[in-house]
């Protein structure tokens, strides 16, 4: 098993499945047409409801415990699948979640404000903050640490989960790891994997994704469908994404410039807000293949991965990287609605 800088010697809380599976969408694929379309499914990750957060957090939960922490802080929009998932984690390994929602999205609706991720946190026992800038990465950090200063005052050794880059990309690791249980599950099960769709948001996901593969000699191409900010915003992001792995791993960085690909077609009209295709992916995967996708990654990712198969030939393969966040489509019913 070929290794991949000091990657196995860093700590790490286990609390992942030990495979999550690749799974044939060939229905979807006949309504769509072009390239055979399959989905990684870190949606099925097994604890509270799953998703592609559950690999990150294993890695910043590993820091955590290995530094003699008794609550963790995270920040993150008020549906965020990572806060839900740190709750999850920090309820698992008895610990105490601090979450410091942002206002990201312009919503009122009361559902998205207390349906979904947040009520799951609620029923984990998170404490939960207000933040009120949803683009201020730096400020939200800040913020966080301030809670984390009083927290220590009371006694308590906290654990702040940073948003902003700079920091080491603990969560990133994850997605070495997947990268190199797909590649074991295509070796397996003989599948050729032409092309991979994964969303782009916060980076971690992708850049980890795509330096796994690299790393391990993998050429397919790799495209993240922006869900947060446009293509021009993410490129650099993910360029000192990989270059903060490297030395996280201390490792030459086998990613290249042209690796790094990023699509904003899905975007509009902004981070967790629908539009058409998102909508249609959204609604298609459940009628074809009873695939609960979200409006915030999943959805706009599965719109990509739609589009680059219905550019591609029938005997191509295009891997849809499901990162979960079924939980949020009760927060978004009144927006869904119509559409269906």
């Amino acid at each position: 098993m070929k290794t991949i800088g000091r990657l196995a010697d860093l700590p790490c809380a286990h609390l992942v499945q030990a495979e999550a599976p690749i799974e044939s969408l060939a229905n979807l694929t006949k309504q769509t047409g072009g390239a055979a379309l399959y989905a990684k499914r870190d949606d099925m990750q097994g604890i509270a409801f799953g998703g592609n957060k559950a690999r990150q957090l294993e890695y910043y939960f590993g820091q955590a415990l290995d530094l003699g922490a008794d609550t963790v802080l995270i920040t993150g929009a008020v549906q965020s699948n990572f806060c839900r998932l740190a709750a999850a984690f920090a309820a698992k390994l008895g610990m105490t979640c601090h979450i410091q929602q942002e206002e990201r999205v312009a919503k009122d609706d009361p559902l998205y404000r207390r349906s979904g991720n947040v009520l799951i946190e609620k029923l984990l026992g998170a404490v939960l903050h207000s933040f009120p800038s949803g683009e201020d990465e730096a400020g939200a950090d800040t913020a966080l640490e301030e809670i984390a200063d009083r927290l220590r005052d009371e006694g308590k050794t906290p654990y702040v989960i940073h948003l902003a880059p700079g920091h080491a990309p603990y969560g990133a690791l994850g997605y070495i790891d997947c990268a190199r249980e797909i590649l074991d599950q295509a070796a397996r099960d003989g599948l050729r994997i032409d092309h991979v769709a994964v969303p782009s948001g916060s980076g971690a996901t992708h850049a980890g994704l795509l330096f796994g593969l690299r790393a391990l000699g993998a050429t397919m191409p790799v495209t993240g469908f922006c869900v947060r900010r446009n293509a021009d915003q993410q490129m650099p992001r993910l360029q000192n994404r990989m270059t903060e792995i490297a030395k996280l791993l201390e490792m030459e960085n086998p990613v290249a410039d042209a690796d790094i690909v990023v699509d904003d077609r899905f975007l509009a009209p902004g981070y967790g807000q629908l539009n058409s295709p998102t909508e249609a992916a959204i609604r298609d995967g459940a009628r074809t293949e009873a695939l609960m996708l979200d409006p915030v990654y999943s959805g706009k990712c599965m719109a990509g991965a739609i589009h680059i198969a219905a550019k591609l030939p029938a005997d191509q393969n295009v891997l849809f990287i499901h990162t979960g966040g079924s939980p949020a489509l009760f927060a978004y019913a009144n927006a869904l609605e119509p559409a269906l």
